[in-house]
């Protein structure tokens, strides 16, 4: 995707080189700030959006609230994309990852079972599918911000919101996911699992389903020696899934500042960008325009997951939580999370130990 945009930019822009430059996600953050403490760093910022507060009050990006007032596809981008602190525009998301849930659908078929659309199907699914000599589900638990994003929908389908926290709508969540291990659905090494580690597991062929994102499409599509398909994770009308995902802005202390911004307007936020983004990595657009684009609408997954976004979908982090404690929530989450599925704790006592954590983080 990134070779593709610098290809058509650097061809619509004369004499203009695009350099892209990796750094490891673990290393990335303490990297730009480093960097913004020398006054020194990128053009263009692509990061990971729940970081955006860190960077921000690290100094690492620019203010951008002037260009994005005067860009005409803004209106087309979604609110909710848009990183916005104390009135300023600094960064938005040209596209956005998101949880579906994946099923083997020849383990489906074999067993004769329907994708489900209650928790309590998924469970009978997943029973049905243990008896019959297969693995229930993967999904990550590993005490990160990976797990956070992958425990929100189970944690808010027992009615667990940041809004109004209950400690009892945290444990149910905790219990109802702890209990698929006891009874064996998932595997026991949870607590280590990132999102990529039990994503493999199921490519294996033999678990009925996964708890995993749109970026999963094209290892399925290449490499999947079986049938499958995607719903929307089944947590009925009170679960919510994160709307996950890079953002990107213009760097502090860019030395080509408007330059910059065009790139971003050519590439991450445009129309035609966020389709190649699609077309690329299955990233889903954030723009209105090209979310209705036939090649989202008739797509038997992507459409799925479109779908999940419009019934399910909420910001990452919860806009409630103070920005300057985003990181330290999602992290404590993940970690009660991991604590409550490895049996490090019971799924209370997770919930209470995390509950005295959030409450103080909570106050602005």
């Amino acid at each position: 995707m990134l070779d593709q945009y610098k290809a058509d930019f650097e061809a619509a822009n004369d004499g203009v080189t695009v350099e892209n430059v990796y750094v490891p996600q673990d290393q990335l953050n303490s990297k730009l700030i480093a960097a913004a403490g020398t006054g020194t760093g990128p053009d263009v910022v692509v990061f990971d959006g729940y970081s955006a507060t860190t960077l921000i009050a690290g100094g690492v990006l620019a203010p951008v609230t002037e260009k994005w007032s005067a860009f005409d596809g803004a209106s087309e981008i979604a609110e909710g994309a848009v990183t916005t602190v104390d009135g300023d525009v600094y960064a938005a998301q040209g596209y956005v990852n998101t949880l579906g849930l994946y099923y083997n659908k020849t383990i489906l078929d074999a067993l004769g079972l329907q994708p489900p659309t209650t928790v309590d199907e998924l469970e009978e699914d997943m029973a049905t599918a243990l008896a019959g000599g297969y693995q229930g589900i993967t999904l990550a638990g590993q005490p990160d911000v990976q797990g956070a994003f992958q425990a929100y929908p189970w944690l808010t389908a027992e009615g667990f919101s940041y809004d109004d926290p209950q400690a009892d709508a945290l444990a149910a969540g905790f219990e109802r996911v702890r209990g698929w291990v006891d009874s064996g659905f998932l595997s026991a090494q949870v607590p280590t699992w990132d999102q990529n580690v039990p994503f493999s597991e199921f490519m294996n062929g033999t678990t009925a389903f996964a708890e995993n994102g749109n970026w999963q499409l094209s290892a399925l599509a290449s490499d999947a020696k079986f049938d499958y398909g995607v719903v929307p994770l089944p947590v009925g009308n009170g679960g919510r899934i994160y709307l996950g995902g890079e953002a990107e802005g213009v760097g502090a202390f860019s030395k080509n500042p408007d330059l910059a911004w065009k790139y971003l307007e050519d590439t991450f936020y445009s129309q035609a960008g966020q389709l190649e983004a699609l077309k690329q990595v299955g990233s889903l657009p954030t723009r209105t325009d090209a979310s209705a684009d036939e090649s989202i609408s008739a797509d038997p997954y992507l459409s799925q997951f479109a779908e999940a976004i419009a019934t399910q979908g909420a910001p990452f982090p919860d806009t409630v939580i103070p920005s300057e404690n985003n990181e330290a929530v999602i992290t404590a989450n993940g970690q009660a999370w991991s604590a409550a599925l490895g049996g490090q704790t019971s799924p209370q006592q997770a919930a209470d130990d995390f509950m005295t954590t959030l409450e103080p983080l909570l106050k602005d």
